[in-house]
């Protein structure tokens, strides 16, 4: 086999990942995981299309039966998408449907769309130093240079979430109210058009709690009215966390909403 040709060097790649990967893991697993090496690297960034099964079975040196159980497992995790007779995409926070994935607060009457797109004031957008708390959230070290935005997100013109949002200063570097406010779009797709970084999954803990002085003014609510704090981890690819965000929601007309299965 010619070593210089492209087949030899995805070899040596899928050779080295495979030392990484359990020896009782399924083939289409460890194809799986290298697709997301790719993910993660750039190779195919977010709303391109990847190769074709047949292209990546002669790639890595597999039927295309266990590269379609790979890719079927990496659609049902919200990192690729199918088109049926246009290919295989990167999956996009640009895309219509993504941009709800991770809002699970809904209108009463259930229709995402009825109160049209949120109206999003950015209050501030500064860099400090890691508490302790922030930095275990995000796998830091305390004093790490982070950067902690805050926002009210407006429902028909109701001030409806506050959220306070911290993100490693590394990756975020260039970060600005400016930049947040001229942009249009969600919030999680600027983070993967202009930093690379793309929000794959998250975790949250939810509660009931009393708002304090700040957080009556912002969300122009009375004292002692009962908000829902949502406190959600967003990892990239590898688990790595990304950003910790915590929000609080008025539910008088809404309520969390999340599909289980």
């Amino acid at each position: 086999m010619n070593n210089n040709s492209p087949l030899a060097d995805n070899s040596i790649s899928a050779a080295e990942n495979f030392a990484t990967t359990p020896a009782f893991s399924p083939l289409y697993q460890q194809i799986k995981g290298l697709i997301l090496q790719s993910l993660q690297s750039g190779e195919w960034k977010p709303g391109e299309s990847i190769p074709s099964e047949m292209e990546l079975a002669a790639r890595y040196r597999v039927s295309q039966g266990t590269v379609r159980k790979a890719i079927d497992e990496l659609a049902s995790d919200n990192l690729l998408i199918r088109r049926q007779g246009k290919g295989t995409f990167v999956a996009t926070h640009a895309e219509h449907h993504v941009q709800y994935r991770f809002l699970k607060l809904v209108p009463d009457n259930g229709n995402l769309d009825s109160e049209g797109p949120a109206q999003r004031e950015i209050v501030d957008c500064k860099r400090l130093r890691a508490t302790a708390d922030i930095a275990r959230a995000l796998a830091l070290r305390t004093g790490d240079a982070v950067l902690q935005v805050r926002r009210v997100l407006s429902f028909a013109g109701v001030p409806t979430i506050l959220e306070d949002l911290w993100l490693p200063g590394g990756p975020f570097k260039g970060l600005t109210t400016e930049r947040l406010a001229d942009y249009h779009g969600p919030m999680y797709a600027l983070f993967e058009t202009e930093f690379g970084v793309r929000m794959v999954r998250a975790e949250e803990k939810i509660r009931a709690v009393q708002p304090d002085p700040t957080q009556c003014q912002l969300l122009q609510i009375a004292t002692g009215t009962p908000l829902l704090s949502v406190e959600r981890v967003a990892y990239t690819y590898n688990d790595t966390p990304m950003e910790l965000r915590r929000g609080f929601y008025r539910t008088e007309r809404h309520h969390y909403h999340n599909a289980l299965s």
